[in-house]
């Protein structure tokens, strides 16, 4: 019989699919934003809008995008769709990265052989093509993602306009004096034949040979150490890099040390006091200290170089410690940051006998043409030879890499251009900038702080083919770099208009204003610069390309948001370069995420096999569960991913899906426009609810605007699985399903039930685009916009939460508990199976009595028993655990079971037309009937 009682309840009805079937319904919401232009109505709607401005970090155009990718762009997204529907005019301009090594490598892999036979100008052109290849399929997969933005109106770093505003800002710096052209140590990839910025620079462990070599002193100590007269004195230096041995030019002590006068056998050996006895054992000696030495009395001390006729002066430098090696550092000007800055002091020439392939010149006889790392067998045999080596052993440390090539680079003095960090005051005004700045980690700032504080001169110089030139040119007659605003704006225009192979195509005459000469002898055969820019110039100048240039956008942005390596990439250039030309930093914030790690915090690599292509799991999962991803973890830190998180993600998002189908399923007949009650109005329940709701509106809101997405996540799930499905949803059944369908109570439940969805939509929608825009078109009809990424953040509901309500339900909340935990009790006891089967019994003290006995129904309905009663105690059963004097008695409900709203009760049977109901379901279908209230 109860089948014949399912007509006449109110069971939820919706279109809307259990199956979420992301991956073949995510690009037909796509095609759906499309149709509708979505992101233009954006920009239309945001007319009278406050502008919040994400700059957008451009990624190379080179190869498919991977998790990082991902990560960053869901990231991006959710902060501009998070800001529009809070009120801000949000555009989004994506851009790419055109220029540099990494695209002309995979060229000259693609070419192989034929790259020898190809003019430079046609080296550009297949470096445009490869660029233009991968612009596309990445575009394709930012969109897949449910990335709104102006896509098909990049930024590109390869464009003409932006290539000639390169040259513009570059022309600035220099002719504001912020330019120069030196021969000093830079990392040099032999096998790229470049230069390379530190942000290219990737280190990893490196083994090599380390030694300890003896340097004849040739200056007499004895005068100050008469214990010396008639031994022959060494200085001992320990180096890992043998290669650079032809190119010593001095030996560095600290002024801070005592060195130790060591006689082994019939020759002295000086070395730091404090590490001579830990050296002598290594090498297996035995010796005895006849003096301490300052480190003064050495300086400028001379030695003899162990196998060439060169001198080798001592001198003093602060950065020489005592954790390894002797105290004794070789120095080599062409060959080290440090080593050419104690060069300088001490008026010492940047000497680097290797060519561009990392070969020994022929000025080194012994070595030329070998490759560098190819020579250590070699020196160290040499040195052997000679009397000069003392030990030699492996030694694995951590040593920089080209980040294309993944060779072990080399420190090399060339000519290269430089940006001052001294000229203008560039250092000083940059950590200036900084302190204006909001870093967020905040620990951004010191990272970046100390970055610039110590940084060298920024080399923005590359010997490769594809890049925006250096503007300058070189007199043939006495080597003056000629570079003024009329050459600058003359190139700037020339790029503009045909785009920077200009500079390549035509000669030095061609690209010069007419009439130009050397300022310095008058000459006016002039030789065009060959070198392009660092890349990380052409993108840190994009505020400058992008910002400022387009119209909607500004300068300073709003936000920078990158990965934690950009404090000394794109934050850093784009820092350097603003103070320099504007003054100020480029940005007010700055946010920066970690990377993608698997399922145990390891990096993702093709040789662990441990790599998981975004791809993948769209075809797979969708897109929405990578921005579920993305939402759920604390992106600053490492953001892990693996088959199992994947899985439980999907646990996660079906949970939010189906309590979206639940909302729906029970407004299937509810028209807000008709049956919408206010909230004043409603049911007490539903009033504490919509207290929950306006408290969860506020915490997910600030959490937006502190950028926490993964306390969005929380808050959202848990809301959905505690407070509605397991509480609210719950208890509301019998409302929604037994009620007559338009009664008060009713409709009181669907008008929160709407309100929970809509909030709960618009809430979700800047993380779950495609979930939230497929609810969007279920939703009950009624006036809203067609899109729900056009609409706005929910506001509280005006007067809710409700604090005294909330402290009045948190009482009988607290009650539920304790009634859950006796009917569960009551469960093992198998005296019912159900909470209908049973009836239950609150014993109460005298003043909590009071504050019940009213609200016995409220009781009835939380705890979905078929019979509850408040009693003045003591009495028997569970005692509370939260609320003394309160005990709970569960017995077993009295009556039969409604076969309609399955309550036990004593008046099933008293109607003879309805045998199997209740008294309340004969009055439901009873005034069903009659049409009354």
């Amino acid at each position: 019989m109860a089948d014949d009682f399912k007509a006449t309840l109110n069971l939820p009805k919706t279109a809307f699919p259990m199956k979420a079937n992301l991956a073949r319904r995510e690009p037909e919401i796509l095609e759906r934003w499309a149709d509708l232009n979505l992101y233009s109505r954006l920009r239309a709607q945001g007319q009278e809008r406050p502008r919040y401005i994400l700059h957008d970090g451009p990624p190379y155009a080179n190869g498919n995008i991977h998790l990082g990718h991902a990560l960053n762009k869901i990231l991006k997204d959710i902060i501009i769709k998070s800001k529009q529907m809070s009120g801000f005019e949000c555009p989004y301009t994506p851009g790419w990265d055109c220029h540099g090594l990494p695209i002309e490598h995979q060229v000259d892999k693609e070419l192989k052989k034929k790259r020898l036979h190809l003019s430079q100008l046609e080296v550009r052109q297949k470096c445009r093509e490869y660029a233009l290849k991968y612009i596309d399929i990445q575009r394709r997969d930012f969109m897949r993602l449910g990335v709104l933005g102006d896509w098909f109106n990049p930024y590109l770093t390869m464009a003409n306009d932006y290539a000639a505003q390169i040259i513009a800002e570059y022309g600035a710096i220099a002719l504001a004096g912020g330019v120069y052209r030196s021969k000093k140590p830079v990392h040099w990839c032999a096998s790229c034949h470049t230069a390379l910025a530190e942000a290219e620079v990737e280190y990893e462990d490196h083994r090599t040979v380390s030694i300890f070599v003896k340097f004849p002193l040739l200056d007499d100590l004895s005068g100050d150490y008469p214990v010396l007269t008639n031994y022959p004195v060494f200085l001992i230096i320990w180096t890992t890099t043998p290669w650079t041995l032809p190119a010593n030019l001095a030996i560095a002590v600290n002024p801070q040390f005592d060195y130790a006068a060591v006689q082994v056998g019939e020759e002295i050996y000086i070395l730091a006091r404090d590490l001579a006895a830990g050296v002598l054992g290594t090498l297996g000696l035995k010796g005895k200290e006849v003096a301490i030495i300052s480190a003064q009395k050495l300086e400028g001390r001379r030695c003899r170089h162990p196998w060439i006729d060169r001198q080798s002066q001592v001198i003093l430098a602060d950065y020489v410690t005592l954790e390894a090696g002797s105290g004794l550092v070789h120095i080599a000007p062409g060959h080290g940051q440090e080593d050419y800055e104690s060069g300088r002091r001490y008026h010492l020439e940047a000497y680097s006998p290797v060519d561009d392939d990392g070969r020994f010149l022929p000025e080194v006889p012994e070595f030329a043409g070998l490759r560098v790392w190819d020579a250590n067998p070699g020196i160290i045999e040499l040195l052997q030879q000679r009397g000069a080596l003392l030990g030699a052993s492996e030694f694995s440390h951590s040593y920089p890499h080209c980040w294309r090539c993944k060779q072990p680079i080399i420190f090399r003095a060339t000519e290269q251009w430089f940006i001052s960090m001294g000229a203008n005051n560039l250092r000083t005004r940059a950590l200036e900038a900084i302190n204006q700045v909001e870093w967020i980690p905040r620990w951004g700032r010191e990272r970046i702080y100390g970055m610039v504080e110590n940084r060298p001169d920024w080399c923005i110089s590359r010997q490769r083919a594809w890049g925006v030139p250096i503007v300058a040119f070189h007199c043939q007659k006495c080597g003056e770099v000629v570079l003024s605003q009329a050459i600058i704006d003359r190139i700037t225009e020339l790029v503009r208009a045909e785009g920077a192979d200009v500079w390549f195509r035509l000669e030095a005459a061609e690209l010069l204003p007419p009439g130009t000469a050397c300022p310095r002898c008058g000459g006016t055969e002039l030789r065009k610069e060959r070198d392009i820019l660092d890349v990380w110039f052409d993108s840190g100048v994009s505020y400058a390309c992008v910002l400022e240039a387009r119209p909607g956008l500004r300068f300073p942005a709003d936000l920078y948001l990158e990965g934690s390596d950009q404090h000394r990439g794109w934050f850093h250039s784009s820092l350097l370069t603003a103070v320099a030309t504007r003054g100020q930093a480029p940005y007010r914030r700055v946010l920066t995420h970690g990377f993608a790690v698997d399922g145990e915090g390891k990096k993702m690599s093709k040789s662990l096999g441990n790599i998981i292509a975004p791809q993948d799991v769209i075809q797979e999962y969708g897109a929405e569960i990578l921005r579920l991803w993305v939402s759920a973890e604390d992106y600053r830190d490492e953001v892990r991913l693996s088959d199992q998180i994947l899985k439980q993600l999907t646990e996660a998002y079906r949970r939010l899906r189906n309590t979206a189908r639940f909302l729906l399923g029970n407004l299937f007949d509810f028209d807000p426009q008709r049956h919408y009650v206010s909230p004043q109005q409603r049911e007490e329940l539903d009033r504490l609810t919509l207290c929950w709701l306006a408290k969860l509106i506020q915490r997910v809101r600030e959490a937006y605007d502190r950028f926490e997405f993964h306390v969005v996540y929380h808050s959202l799930h848990q809301f959905c699985a505690v407070e509605l499905s397991t509480l609210y949803l719950d208890i509301l059944k019998d409302r929604l399903y037994i009620s007559r369908p338009d009664s008060s109570e009713r409709r009181s439940a669907q008008s929160t039930l709407y309100d929970l969805l809509l909030s709960l939509t618009t809430l979700m929608a800047p993380v779950l685009s495609f979930t939230a825009e497929e609810i969007w078109g279920y939703l009950p009809k009624a006036p809203r916009p067609e899109s729900v990424l056009l609409s706005d953040f929910p506001e509280p509901p005006a007067g809710f939460p409700d604090a005294a309500l909330v402290e009045k339900w948190e009482l009988l909340l607290k009650i539920r508990s304790d009634v859950n935990r006796a009917l569960e009790q009551s469960r093992r006891d198998r005296l019912i199976g159900n909470s209908l089967e049973a009836q239950a019994h609150i014993y109460a003290t005298p003043d909590l009595f009071e504050r019940l006995r009213t609200q016995q129904p409220e009781l009835l309905t939380l705890t979905m028993v078929s019979h509850l009663e408040v009693k003045p105690g003591p009495g028997v059963g569970l005692e509370s655990q939260e609320l003394p004097g309160l005990t709970i008695f569960v017995e077993r409900a009295r009556g039969d079971k409604c076969q309609r709203c399955w309550f036990y009760s004593p008046t099933v049977g008293e109607d003879a037309r309805y045998p199997e109901l209740c008294s309340r379901c004969r009055r439901i279908l009873a005034l069903s009937e009659t049409g009354g209230d």
